[in-house]
C-alpha cells in the first residue's frame, strides 16, 4: 500500500465490517464503499471512480463548529443507504469507491492542518489521475486547501468553482486568517482561481454584508440569489452557470455548503438560517452539476452531527448529497 498511497493519510476513523464477496454483492452503501487501507487489488484502486477523503477541521470555524466529527458521522450512516437510486433507477455498484481515510489534524496549529490538506489534495489528485476527488468536511475553509491541492496537481488546467451557498465567503483574511468565511477570497488572492470563475448559487437574506457584495463585483465573481435561481428554476440556473464556466475552464470543482438549506431542513448546521433551499432543491442542483463532464472534484462542508437532532436528519442528507453526486456522475 505505501507504494501509492498518500503515506500521511490516517486510516478511516470508521470502517464496516464487509461481507464475503465483497462489491459485487454489495446492496448497501456500506458493503459497496471500500476502504483502501484493506482493498483487495491495491494496484486496482487507483482507477477507482471515486476517492473519499475525510477532512476533519473545524477550528477554523468562525462559529463554533463541531463539523470536524462528520466524516465520522457520514461513514456510520452508509448502512442506512441501498446502493439503488430509484428516482434513477441506477446502482452505485456500477461504480468503484474507496475510502481513503482522514487527512491528519494538528490539535492547535490550523496552518499546519491547512498545510496538511493541500498536501493530500495534491498527492490525491496526482496518484488517483481517473478519481473523483470527494472531500468530506470539516468547515469551509478545507476548500481553498483542497482547490490549491488540485492546483498544484494540475498546473497547467483552469479552475472554475460551482458553490451552493448562503454566503459569500469573501471575508477579508486579515481579520481572523483563513477561515470558513474566507475560502472564496483566498482562492482569488492567491491567483488559484479568478473571480470571474466562481459561480455561487444560494445566497438570500440578511446574512451577507454589503462590503461583501462589493469585492464580489469588484472581483467580478458571479453571484445567483436564491429568489432568482427560483424563479428561472435550480436545474436550469445551475445548467447555466455551467455552460457559462465550462466555456472558461478546463476543471470544475463543487464545493456544497450545507448552510445554503432553510434551517427547517439543517439543523445540524452552525450557520443555516432562515429562507434558504429545501432539501429537493439541493439535491436537484447537484445531480445536474455532477452530470456536467468538467465536474471533477467537490466537498460537502460546514455540517455538525453534534448539533443534530437525535434521527440525525442532516447527517443522512449530507449522505444523500454524496450519493447524489455519484448518481450524477454515472448519469453522464
Amino acid at each position: 500500500m505505501k507504494s501509492f498511497l498518500y503515506p500521511k493519510l490516517n486510516p478511516p476513523s470508521f470502517t464496516w465490517v464487509r461481507p464475503e464477496g465483497g462489491s459485487a454483492e454489495a446492496s448497501k452503501v456500506h458493503e459497496w464503499i471500500e476502504p483502501l487501507s484493506g482493498a483487495s487489488d491495491p494496484e486496482k484502486a487507483k482507477d477507482a471512480d471515486f476517492v473519499i477523503v475525510g477532512v476533519p477541521l473545524s477550528r477554523s470555524s468562525i462559529s463554533a463548529s463541531g463539523a470536524s466529527e462528520f466524516p465520522d458521522a457520514f461513514r456510520r450512516a452508509w448502512k442506512g443507504f441501498t446502493t439503488y437510486n430509484l428516482d434513477e433507477d441506477v446502482d452505485l455498484t456500477e461504480m468503484t469507491a474507496i475510502d481513503a481515510g482522514d487527512v491528519p489534524m494538528h490539535v492547535t496549529d490550523i496552518r499546519r492542518c491547512h498545510d496538511n490538506i493541500i498536501a493530500a489534495s495534491t498527492a490525491l489528485h496526482q496518484q488517483f489521475t481517473k478519481s473523483k476527488i470527494c472531500a468530506i468536511g470539516g468547515d469551509h475553509s478545507i476548500t481553498a486547501m483542497m482547490v490549491k491541492g488540485l492546483h498544484l496537481a494540475r498546473p497547467g488546467e483552469k479552475i472554475g468553482i460551482i458553490q451552493f451557498d448562503t454566503h459569500f465567503d469573501l471575508r477579508d483574511m486579515s481579520d481572523n486568517g483563513p477561515s470558513n468565511g474566507t475560502p472564496m477570497r483566498n482562492l482569488i488572492e492567491s491567483g488559484v482561481v479568478n473571480g470571474s470563475n466562481m459561480y455561487n448559487i444560494g445566497l438570500h437574506g440578511f446574512f451577507n454584508t454589503k462590503d461583501l457584495k462589493q469585492y464580489a463585483d469588484e472581483k467580478g465573481v458571479n453571484y445567483i440569489t436564491l429568489g432568482r435561481a427560483r424563479k428561472k428554476g435550480i436545474e436550469a440556473t445551475v445548467l447555466e452557470c455551467l455552460d457559462a464556466l465550462a466555456a472558461k475552464v478546463d476543471t470544475i470543482y463543487l464545493t456544497v455548503d450545507m448552510d445554503v438549506l432553510d434551517i427547517a431542513y439543517a439543523p445540524g448546521v452552525p450557520a443555516s438560517t432562515p429562507g434558504g433551499m429545501t432539501t429537493a432543491e439541493l439535491l436537484e442542483g447537484v445531480l445536474a452539476a455532477a452530470k456536467h463532464p468538467k465536474v471533477g472534484a467537490m466537498d460537502i462542508v460546514c455540517l455538525d452531527p453534534l448539533k443534530d437532532s437525535a434521527v440525525q436528519p442532516t447527517v443522512k442528507l449530507g449522505t444523500q448529497v454524496f450519493l447524489t453526486f455519484v448518481t450524477g456522475v454515472m448519469l453522464r
